[in-house]
This record gives C-alpha cells, structure tokens and sequence, in this order.
C-alpha cells in the first residue's frame, strides 16, 4: 500500500505526495479579500500535494463568519490572483473551497441586513462571534425553489471565477453543519417538495451543485467533502449510514476529481462510503486528535488499510509550514496556538518556525 511520498493524481494533477493540507477557516480576509500575508501564508506551504483553502462564500448571502473571503467579485478575483501566483511559483497545487454558510449566518454580516438562507425555517441554535459579542443566529429564510435554483448557479459561477483567478480547481464544502450539509440532513431539511424527505430528495441540491460546478469548469477540476455524522453547528441525522454511501453512489457518475471524507469517529461509515465511492477518496481522519493520536500518524495508518488514496490534515499543516519534511524526519512538531488561529496578524499565521529554523548548540 502507498505512503505519503508516493505519488497520486488529483483529476489531470499529478501530485508529489499524499499529504495535504486540509481547509481551515482562519478569518484574516478583511471585506472578503484575501492579502498578501494569505498569499505568503499559503506559499509557505506549498509542498503540501495539494492545499485546500480556507471555506470561500460564493455570494453575499454565504457568508457566516466575519472577515472570511469571497469570491464573487471582480476584487476578489484579482486578490486571490496573487496567492495562487505564489503558490504556483513554489511548485504548489491549490484548490479553492467553496462553502456557502446557509443558515449558519446573521444579518450583522450582510449589507442589507437580510436573513441567513437555508432549507428550513429552522435556526442553528448557534451564535455568530462578533465584535460586539455572541450574536445569536436568527430563524433563517426558507429558500423557495428558484432561490435554490439561482444559488446553484451562485456556486458554478463562484467556480469559475476561481479558475479565472487561478486555481487549481475547486471543492464544495459538503460538511460541517453549512448550506449543502443542511439540505442533506433531516434534522435541518424538513422541506415537503422535491429537496426534502427522502435521502434522494435530500441529496437533490448537493447533486445539481455538484452538476452545475462540474459543467461549468470540468468535473476533473471538483472536489466534494462530507462529514458522516458530524452535529457541529446543530446538525443532527437519522440515516448518516444510509445516506451517505448513497450520495457516494449518486456523485460517482459526475467524474469529480475526488471525494473528501471528513471523519468524526464511525469508521464503517467512512469504509462504506470508500466501498461506494469509485475514484480517489481524501481521508480528513479529525478523531485521531481526540483519540490522543497525531493526525498524521493516523492517516498514514489509513493509507496502508487502503481506505484513503490521501489524507488532509488541518492543524499539523496550520503549525508547520514544513510539515512533509517533520514527516519525513520523525518530528519534532510545532503544535498550533489556539489562541491565533481565528483573526489577527501574522502571528500564528505566518511566523511559525520551519524545522531548520531551530537554533543548533553552534548558535
């Protein structure tokens, strides 16, 4: 079975190894533009296989959190030109994700003070950080059917402006409790028409998003992440072990470029959603941490059951700008600093130490 430095292919990508770094949301985007400390924060891990960005909003309305980027704007394009510029000019590969927040959301962040959208007329129970303080998140609006139909399309032309600003390709933030999540779980979609009910009628709107995206730059170029089970941001699912190999099964035919599985604890349903899934499968195994256990010990772990082809990992990557070479060296790790992971500078952004930046006993 492969390890972490064997090659793998990503669509037309023919990447270097199988370690990557996973999307993780770190809030420095003031008016949704990304700056040159995240084009320098991404370049600096550019021996990644593949970075995964940070969740982008689509549209105005996806936004859920403050100081995240967009990239629905010709000045959002033009920004994120200049960390794709970087990554590419140290070698790397970068895909944009894309993740609209649904319901996850509040008016403070919208210019017209608007709703937060979503399936259902049903709030997260969760609450918004803000200057101000907690803010709770309001009852949010019911999409009707062309509403859902005008953000897929948001999502197929977020796609391509992402091309346009030079990214690899794109994934589509299927997990966590936001917009795509909350149509596939029936614990936030208790619609009645043809987007709620059944898993399939559940699974409608991740599958025409999926379809837009891929017709609009090319399926070799999509990404799709899932997260079984995960109750983050008040989600909560019945049928997690049916519904998920099933929406493996209905995505298989679209030829994506992978599916992302973000694990929250029950390996059976990621084996059977690897059993269902045809192409290449990422493993995001996030209950290692909890488990005591390195993420990148547990993943390597994976690659040898053969239950991923890649493993993403968030807070190693986040810590260590040269994680592949700590890898490769056995350690040691930089450990993330909870206290900067979300806003602010360059501290715990793009300060942490690479390991030949350790001083030797001659300094």
């Amino acid at each position: 079975m492969p390890g972490y430095f064997d090659p793998v292919s990503i669509g037309p990508l023919e990447l270097p190894n199988r370690l990557f770094m996973a999307p993780m949301t770190r809030s420095r985007a003031k008016g949704g533009l990304p700056t040159e400390l995240t084009a320098e924060y991404y370049a600096q891990r550019a021996s990644a296989g593949l970075i995964i960005t940070e969740g982008t909003q689509p549209s105005v309305i996806g936004q859920g959190y403050i100081d995240t980027p967009g990239v629905h704007t010709a000045e959002q394009v033009a920004a994120w030109r200049k960390t794709t510029d970087a990554v590419h000019a140290r070698g790397g590969r970068i895909f944009l994700q894309i993740m609209h927040s649904g319901r996850i959301g509040h008016p403070s962040l919208y210019p017209d003070g608007a709703l937060p959208v979503a399936p259902s007329a049903i709030a997260s129970g969760e609450s918004l950080f803000a200057p101000e303080g907690m803010l709770e998140h309001p009852v949010p609006h019911e999409l009707t059917a062309e509403e859902i139909a005008a953000t897929v399309q948001d999502f197929a032309e977020a796609a391509r402006n992402a091309v346009d600003a030079g990214f690899d390709g794109v994934e589509l933030h299927g997990a966590n409790g936001y917009l795509i999540h909350q149509f596939l779980a029936d614990g936030s979609n208790r619609r009645t028409d043809a987007y709620g009910g059944s898993p399939a009628r559940r699974m409608r709107f991740a599958l025409e998003t999926a379809a837009a995206v891929a017709e609009a730059i090319g399926p070799e170029r999509v990404g799709f992440r899932v997260s079984p089970g995960n109750t983050f941001n008040g989600i909560t699912e019945s049928d997690t072990a049916e519904l998920y190999p099933a929406l493996a099964r209905e995505l298989a035919p679209l030829g994506l470029a992978y599916l992302h599985v973000m694990e929250v604890g029950d390996r059976a349903v990621t084996k059977a959603v690897r059993d269902a899934w045809p192409g290449t499968l990422l493993l995001n195994p996030t209950s290692a941490r909890a488990e005591g256990r390195r993420t990148v010990d547990a993943g390597a772990d994976a690659l040898q059951e053969g239950l991923a082809d890649a493993i993403t990992v968030g807070g190693d990557w986040l810590a260590n700008p040269d994680l592949d070479v700590r890898v490769r060296a056995g350690g040691p790790f930089n450990e993330p600093d909870p206290a900067t992971a979300y806003g602010g500078d360059h501290r715990g952004y793009t300060d942490y130490p690479r390991l030949e930046d350790r001083p030797t006993l001659e300094d």
